[in-house]
């Protein structure tokens, strides 16, 4: 079952998920007409392939670690990390640990 979106002003937790981690799937958390909010969760091990979006994102690692790659560089990312790219920048992951990110994309690009 899906979880629905926050609606505008709703306060929303994006805590670190503790023991619950291990039973928690990635989901958006907001999608707006220009941005969207997901908490990515990935197990140990996970890889996400390499993929782009139209717009510039962001990733904050909530807890556990990943190694976020883009442009030939890997960076380890973890617990308090933050990272920016730009539009259209194609990157892929692989959790080291479990782990949860909280990831903002602009769905229209500047």
């Amino acid at each position: 079952m899906a979880l629905p979106h926050a609606h505008s002003s709703e306060v929303v937790s994006v805590r670190p998920l503790g023991a619950l981690l291990a039973q928690t799937q990635s989901h958006a958390i907001i999608k707006a007409q220009q941005l969207e909010v997901i908490r990515v969760v990935l197990r140990a091990g996970e890889p996400m392939r390499q993929h782009d979006t139209p717009g510039e994102i962001t990733v904050q690692c909530l807890e556990g670690e990943v190694e976020f790659q883009v442009g030939g560089a890997t960076h380890r990312l973890r617990d308090g990390d933050f990272l920016h790219l730009r539009a259209r920048a194609p990157h892929a992951l692989l959790a080291v640990n479990d782990a949860s990110l909280l990831v903002t994309i602009c769905l229209q690009p500047g």
